[in-house]
């Protein structure tokens, strides 16, 4: 340093930022020379317009399989898009007549009838050309989506027989639900301490459940099984079209039944066979591949009448609660409803995008449910035709349904492997059971002992010469089962897994749970039907 005794020759020490000192400097020198504005605004940038667009280069080896990765991907969203809305043949002869005219094997080992139909949607969709006015329709589509919505109901006339039969279910609901409402108030007023001691008993016999008979019910696989009402005979239709008739808990045959020429999809029961219905009257009646619903009777092996009307297979049927009349749903993508007496249709009801599988109805006859292969289940209420709920939350195939006998509760199964509980009363799903480790095949609410059968849970029971009324056990339990091999209880309240049944070697197609609560019954793909009681029964 330069200065006396270390001491600058200024006088002071100068503390500052040099970088406001250039900056200072830079001002300056741009003020005295004109020239510098040019280069002053080059070094803040160039403007936008000015660059200059290099599409001469190439991309590497990995730029390029990304980008042809991420052609193949948005290719496989169109052809699925495009999939959906294809029309593809429900028959199973037509869809192979248009796999000859593709070019394509007509079977490839191991596939079966769904599996050759979901391999000729993919064929068509990736052979169906994209033009403009294709794309021009999906955006029409895309953008008339919120319209679409708020026109979704569609009505058409009615017949006068589908009026007789609005008014009639009318006036049979109305009263059922105003008994249901005053018996569960007179139920809420039972103590808390009574229903958990019933609660307790009936779950501890769940938990020690165990086979108690199987037999081989035909050559062919089992694909339902229904027990009548009065419990003492099991139902079982088969993939060759066979219905039989067997005597419980013996599991001897009572009757067989020959009219369909596919498989058995559905199997129901008349509420009042073996109570009071009259043995030539109907009692029974199955759905088949053959597109066919038979009504049969306790005294005969040929059907009593045939309701012919869905245009391919039929699955699952149901009786509504009075029993003048029956629900189907069929692969053509519609429901029906039947006038059992008249042996004709009264009702076709569309609403569902695929076909419709499930079918299910409310004990006080005011609703209807239904599940379809769109993943969307419907509530109808069948005194007015209109669509009460929309069922969505399942990401696959809607296979099971069924009311709880409360009357406001309902399950569903789902390819999807879950149970879903949907609440009438809130219009929502309030709970999620991840049930099994393959799609839910059927499931079924524990249903209780009918009006009139001795035994009865809505009778008044005796305690020190004082009636005292009983809490019902109607709905107390779930019964589901899956292709994963194994029946699964659960609990009605807070939805947890009370036992796990294992026997079956194969799929497990269908289930259904005695009105006496004695037995629950199985059929599966191992040509069985099965029988599970608790391990201490003394029947």
């Amino acid at each position: 340093m330069d200065g006396v005794n270390g001491k600058p020759a200024g006088g002071r020490i100068h503390f500052g930022s040099l970088e406001a000192v250039e900056a200072r400097n830079r001002q300056a020198a741009a003020a005295d020379s004109p020239s510098s504005a040019t280069t002053s605004s080059q070094a803040q940038g160039v403007a936008l317009d000015e660059l200059r667009v290099d599409d001469k280069y190439e991309l590497s080896e990995t730029s390029k399989r990304a980008r042809d990765q991420h052609t193949e991907i948005m290719e496989m969203f169109e052809r699925r898009k495009r999939a959906r809305t294809l029309a593809v043949p429900t028959d199973d002869k037509k869809v192979r007549e248009k796999l000859r005219e593709l070019g394509e094997p007509q079977c490839l080992f191991g596939e079966d009838n769904m599996d050759r139909r979901t391999r000729l949607r993919e064929l068509m969709a990736k052979d169906a050309p994209i033009d403009e006015e294709d794309e021009k329709m999906a955006s029409e589509d895309e953008n008339s989506e919120s319209e679409s919505d708020e026109e979704e109901e569609v009505y058409t006339p009615g017949s006068e027989s589908l009026l007789t039969a609005r008014r009639d279910i009318a006036r049979y609901s109305l009263p059922k639900a105003a008994q249901r409402v005053a018996r569960q108030s007179e139920e809420n007023k039972i103590s808390v301490a009574v229903f958990k001691a019933m609660r307790a008993e009936e779950f501890d016999k769940l938990k020690i459940y165990s086979n108690y008979s199987s037999q081989i019910g035909d050559d062919r696989p089992l694909s339902q099984c229904a027990f009548s009402p009065d419990s003492k005979f099991l139902a079982t239709g088969s993939f060759g079209g066979l219905c039989k008739i067997w005597s419980i808990p013996e599991c001897n045959v009572v009757h067989s039944l020959r009219g369909h020429t596919d498989k058995i999809g559905g199997i129901k029961w008349h509420p009042k066979a073996h109570i009071d219905q009259a043995r030539g009257a109907v009692n029974l009646a199955t759905g088949g591949g053959d597109g066919i619903v038979n009504l049969w009777s306790l005294e005969s092996d040929t059907p009593i009448r045939s309701l012919k009307g869905h245009e391919a297979r039929v699955a699952r049927i149901g009786f509504h609660p009075m029993g003048r009349f029956l629900g189907s749903a069929g692969y053509d993508g519609t429901w029906r409803f039947w006038d059992v007496e008249a042996g004709a249709e009264i009702l076709t009801q569309r609403g569902h995008s695929r076909e419709v599988y499930a079918i299910a109805f409310q004990c006080d006859g005011s609703l209807a449910a239904t599940g379809g292969l769109d993943a969307v289940g419907r509530v109808w209420d069948l005194r007015t035709g209109r669509s009460a709920l929309t069922m969505e939350g399942h990401v696959s195939d809607i296979l099971g349904i069924d009311f709880s006998p409360n009357g406001y509760q309902m399950a569903t199964g789902s390819a999807d492997n879950t149970i879903r509980i949907w609440d009438l009363r809130t219009l929502r799903s309030i709970h999620s059971i991840p049930a099994h480790t393959n799609l839910v095949s059927d499931l079924k609410f524990y249903p209780g002992q009918p009006v009139g059968i001795e035994g009865s849970d809505t009778v008044m029971q005796m305690d020190n010469e004082q009636p005292q009324q009983q809490p019902s056990k109607s709905g107390l339990y779930l019964g589901s089962c899956s292709f994963d091999g194994t029946i699964k209880l659960w609990s009605a309240d807070d939805w947890k897994l009370q036992k796990s049944l294992v026997g079956h070697t194969g799929k497990v197609t269908g289930l259904d749970i005695s009105s006496d609560g004695r037995f629950l019954g199985s059929s599966g793909f191992d040509r069985t039907f099965k029988l599970w009681a608790p391990e201490d029964a003394a029947y």
